[in-house]
C-alpha cells in the first residue's frame, strides 16, 4: 500500500487522467525519492517507470496546449 494525495491505495491512478499540474507534482515527488537514494532498486526502477511516463504525459499536455494557441492565433490573422 502507498499513500497518493492523502488517500491509501495499492496503486497510483492511471496516468492518462492526471492534469499536467498533478504530472508536474508527482513527477517532482518521484525524482525527490530517487535523488534521496533511500529506494531499493526494485522501487526506483518502477519510480523511474513511473516518471517516465509522466514526463511523456506533462509533453503531450503541453504539445497540446501549444497547438491549441497556435490554432487561435492563426485563426486571428485570416
Amino acid at each position: 500500500m502507498t499513500r497518493y494525495r492523502g488517500k491509501v491505495t495499492t496503486k497510483p491512478p492511471p496516468i492518462d487522467g492526471l492534469s499536467y499540474e498533478m504530472c508536474r507534482d508527482e513527477l517532482i515527488t518521484i525524482v525527490s525519492k530517487l535523488e534521496a537514494g533511500a529506494a531499493t532498486l526494485d522501487e526506483s526502477m518502477a519510480l523511474w517507470e513511473r516518471g517516465e511516463a509522466l514526463a511523456k504525459r506533462c509533453e503531450q499536455l503541453l504539445d497540446g496546449a501549444q497547438q491549441t494557441i497556435e490554432a487561435a492565433t492563426n485563426g486571428g490573422d485570416a
